[in-house]
C-alpha cells in the first residue's frame, strides 16, 4: 500500500468506547451471512443505492478511494464495477473476519491488483495528509464513537477538492412512512437478523442506532463544521437512506 502512502499502525484498542468494542465484534461474530442480510433486510435495493454512490462521483480520471467500515467490500466492488474513474481502492475496517471476507471475494471478482483491505479505525486512520481523492463509507459512521473526530480525520486524508461520500440509514420525513419504517426496524429487522444469522442481539442493537443517529440537515451541519463544503444530501427510498456528499 505504500503506493497510496498508508502508514502501518494498528489500531488503538486502548481508545475504544464500549460502543466501538460492541460494534465491531458483532459484525466479527456476523460476518458470513452480513451480505445476504443485506440483501435480504433492503429487499435488494441495497444494489442500487452503492450504484448511486458512483453517479455521484468526479469525473476526473484515477482517482484513489479510501472506503472506510468497508466490511466485505461491497462498496468498493460497486465503485470498481461502475464508474470508469477509480484507478485503485482500500478498504479500511475494524472487524478482521470481515476484512478477510472481503480478500476472498477481491481475488473471485479480479479486483486483487486493484483494491486492499487493511484494519484500522476511522477515528483514527493509519495514512498520510493528502492521498486519497475520494473517500466513502456506508452504514458505518453511526458506529463510531465520535462522528465528527471520524469526520475532521478523514478531511485529513483527502486532498484539497477531494469527495466525501456518506451512504446513511435515515429516516423517512412523511410520519406514516416513518411509522412503518420504525416498526420495521425495531421487530422484522431483528427477526430476520435472528432467523439469518442466528444472532437477534446483533440486530437489536444495530436498528437502535439508526433511531439515534442525526441524518438530514443535523448530518449535513456536522459535516459543515467538520471542515467539508458543498454539502449535500441525496435522500433514497422515500427517506430510508441518504446519501451525503461535500468536499474537502
Amino acid at each position: 500500500c505504500d503506493i497510496i502512502g498508508f502508514i502501518q499502525m494498528g489500531p488503538d484498542k486502548q481508545k475504544y468506547s464500549e460502543k466501538k468494542k460492541k460494534a465491531w465484534k458483532i459484525f466479527d461474530r456476523i460476518y458470513k451471512r452480513y451480505d445476504l442480510l443485506n440483501h435480504v433486510l433492503s429487499f435488494g435495493i441495497d444494489f442500487r443505492w452503492r450504484k448511486k454512490l458512483s453517479k455521484l462521483l468526479k469525473k476526473q480520471e484515477g482517482q484513489y478511494l479510501l472506503d472506510l467500515a468497508a466490511g466485505t467490500g461491497d462498496v468498493i466492488f460497486s465503485l470498481l464495477k461502475h464508474s470508469p474513474y477509480i484507478r485503485r481502492a482500500v478498504g479500511l475496517d475494524m472487524s478482521f473476519n470481515m476484512l478477510g471476507y472481503g480478500r476472498e471475494k477481491s481475488k473471485k471478482n479480479g479486483h486483487k491488483n486493484r483494491a486492499d483491505f487493511i484494519q484500522g479505525d476511522a477515528n483514527r486512520i493509519p495514512a498520510k495528509n493528502g492521498k486519497f481523492d475520494v473517500a466513502t463509507m456506508a452504514f458505518g459512521i453511526r458506529n463510531v464513537p465520535d462522528p465528527e473526530v471520524a469526520l475532521r480525520d478523514i478531511g485529513r486524508v483527502l486532498k484539497k477538492g477531494g469527495t466525501l461520500l456518506i451512504l446513511e440509514f435515515s429516516l423517512p420525513e412523511n410520519k406514516i412512512l416513518k411509522r412503518l419504517h420504525l416498526f420495521y426496524l425495531r421487530y422484522f429487522v431483528p427477526l430476520m437478523g435472528k432467523i439469518i444469522s442466528g444472532d437477534v442481539e446483533a440486530y437489536r442493537y444495530l436498528n437502535k442506532t439508526i433511531e439515534d443517529f442525526p441524518y438530514g440537515e443535523a448530518f449535513l451541519k456536522l459535516m459543515e463544521n467538520s471542515g467539508f463544503k458543498d454539502c449535500e444530501g441525496f435522500p433514497l427510498t422515500f427517506g430510508a437512506v441518504t446519501i451525503y456528499r461535500g468536499y474537502r
